[in-house]
């Protein structure tokens, strides 16, 4: 892991979540970008535009925030930026080379019956980037176990794979593979190709509804350190595709770090 995505925003749990980014660089040995996007604002009318405010602000923020962490033998760049938060956090990424993109649940939602936020479940939604949502007030620990739930093994985008390669070379963790049988299965979905067959140490599999309903069922007798799961329209995050907010109630695995890579097709 080279370089890690901190989004900030104002959330109560936004100092702990930073450091799990910050222990979770230091384990990966990676660059670690925190930062803070704004919209783009001028007063009507007026001569003086206000986005040097908000920029200066928005950095000072940051500062703030990264002085109340523990960032000993980390590299930490804060930066902000002004545009809309999908576009600008895609353009963003690009342009740093980001492998990873750490994300708490809710970043500005006060609702506690909410597991993913408006604007987490955008960034979920609405782009590319694989990203790590980390529980509210969940501290960092090493990863010794990984649950990757799949309905289909078959892969075409050749470095889908990189992040959860990354994490297991990086805490010599061992990859237990779920694959569920859903009603749309096709023939083929678990032929298991050789470089995913060299990234598993165990395969299991499961029929259910849904990737979501096998999760359910294996999760808990594995008791993984980590849930890894793939970005789909209609995958595992079915519901997200509806709308960008997921409550608890409808995802039980709110208890552990969850790494969703982009499309394997």
């Amino acid at each position: 892991m080279k370089n890690i995505l901190v989004p900030v925003g104002s959330s109560k749990n936004a100092i702990s979540h930073l450091q799990y980014a910050v222990d979770f660089a230091r384990a990966t040995q990676a660059r670690l970008y925190v930062v803070q996007i704004y919209d783009i604002y001028s007063k009507a009318g007026a001569m003086i535009k206000i986005d040097d405010i908000l920029e200066r602000e928005s950095l000072l923020f940051l500062k703030e925030h990264i002085s109340k962490v523990d960032t000993k033998g980390v590299d930490i760049v804060a930066k902000t930026f002004k545009g809309t938060l999908i576009e600008t956090l895609e353009v963003v990424s690009a342009s740093l080379d980001i492998d990873l993109i750490v994300l708490e649940p809710r970043i500005s939602s006060t609702k506690n019956e909410v597991f993913l936020g408006k604007t987490s479940g955008k960034i979920i939604k609405q782009t590319k980037i694989p990203a790590l949502i980390v529980p509210e007030g969940y501290k960092f620990l090493p990863i010794h176990t990984i649950l990757f739930a799949l309905k289909s093994a078959i892969i075409k985008k050749g470095d889908a794979l990189g992040p959860l390669k990354k994490i297991k070379e990086d805490f010599k963790a061992t990859v237990t593979l779920l694959l569920v049988k859903t009603p749309f299965y096709n023939p083929g979905d678990f032929d298991i190709n050789t470089d995913l067959k060299d990234l598993v140490n165990t395969v299991i599999e499961s029929e259910n509804g849904t990737t979501f309903q096998g999760v359910l069922e294996h999760y808990k007798e594995n008791d993984p350190d980590m849930l890894c799961v793939v970005r789909r329209k209609r995958g595992f995050f079915n519901k997200l595709w509806e709308k960008n907010v997921i409550l608890k109630k409808d995802f039980h695995s709110t208890n552990l770090p969850v790494l969703v890579l982009k499309e394997l097709k």
